[in-house]
């Protein structure tokens, strides 16, 4: 290895993806800076233009030859990375770092990462104890072929992925409350199910949902059991309730208990494929998806090399 690729391998290639509505979005990025400069880190920075760029930036430093890459943003911008990461050669070398700025930034809490808290996360790059995890791949034809999105959270079908595609309309400075008020009542009077059609373990489901949750991770609670370093894929199939049993059923993904609610049709598979969702709409880790069916889901073991923290709370 020459000395400037040894130089590249010690150097962190930061993509900062501004929080939605901050009224002074650099003013975060400025203390971030600080903290890494007084901590005698060595990195390149670019601010992302917008979704694509995250994914089209992550690549672009992994394959320059960098060796950590870290973004500063929420669950979909680290699903937008962990693509252009997986579309680069380098893809088994790269470390992957978290800054969380997001609004949901639930693939961060797993690890107990605050968004309140950047030192810490800065602390945890640096300290570099790295974990091999497990990602989502999803693949489907088009036109020009096999396409493949990889997730690192959770995607998802039905009523959550309705939320998730009006909520990627909205760009106000009250968007995180505005998300959470309006989910709520949408889930009130918005309730349906869906037509789906899918096989996992060598068995056939032919059934009425209100969504479909597949996790690579807890995904916002819905998939509370999955973990990103064993293997396997956590599925939800939820049925529609009444008004009272909406309620608890929220109750119990505020808790981390969904699976213990009686409309819930819980698996652990490491493929499904997935034939007719019903015209759900989809989304994948805070992104509105758009595939065609069959859709083919599968966990990839140990894909990417995470930063993770020292010492983690158990779960």
């Amino acid at each position: 290895m020459n000395d400037n690729s040894r130089l590249m391998r010690n150097r962190w290639g930061i993509i900062y993806v501004p929080r939605i509505g901050a009224l002074r979005p650099m003013k975060r990025w400025a203390e971030i800076r600080a903290y890494l400069v007084l901590k005698g880190v060595e990195f390149d920075f670019i601010e992302s233009e917008n979704y694509e760029s995250v994914e089209r930036l992550a690549k672009m430093f992994a394959d320059n030859g960098y060796g950590t890459v870290v973004v500063v943003g929420g669950d979909g911008a680290l699903q937008d990375a962990l693509n252009g990461i997986m579309a680069s050669e380098r893809s088994h070398e790269v470390v992957f770092g978290i800054i969380p700025n997001g609004i949901a930034n639930d693939f961060s809490r797993y690890w107990g990462l605050k968004v309140n808290d950047y030192k810490a996360a800065v602390d945890c790059i640096i300290t570099r104890r790295v974990r091999k995890i497990d990602v989502g791949c999803c693949s489907y034809e088009s036109e020009m072929g096999v396409v493949k999105r990889y997730f690192i959270n959770v995607l998802n079908a039905g009523l959550s992925a309705q939320i998730v595609e009006i909520a990627n309309k909205k760009r106000t400075l009250f968007a995180k409350y505005l998300y959470q008020i309006f989910g709520f009542f949408y889930m009130l009077f918005h309730r349906r199910n869906f037509k789906m059609r899918f096989k996992l373990n060598n068995q056939v489901v032919d059934a009425k949902f209100m969504m479909l949750c597949v996790g690579n991770s807890v995904g916002y609670g819905l998939t509370p059991s999955a973990v990103p370093y064993n293997g396997w894929l956590d599925v939800s199939a939820i049925r529609k309730p009444k008004w009272l049993g909406l309620l608890e059923g929220l109750l119990m993904v505020a808790h981390r208990k969904i699976l213990n609610f009686e409309l819930v049709e819980p698996f652990r598979t490491t493929e499904i494929i997935i034939e007719n969702a019903g015209g759900a709409l989809w989304g994948i880790d805070g992104r509105p998806f758009k595939p065609s069916f069959p859709l083919t889901v599968t966990v990839e073991p140990e894909t990417i090399n995470l930063a993770i923290p020292a010492c983690m709370k158990k779960r």
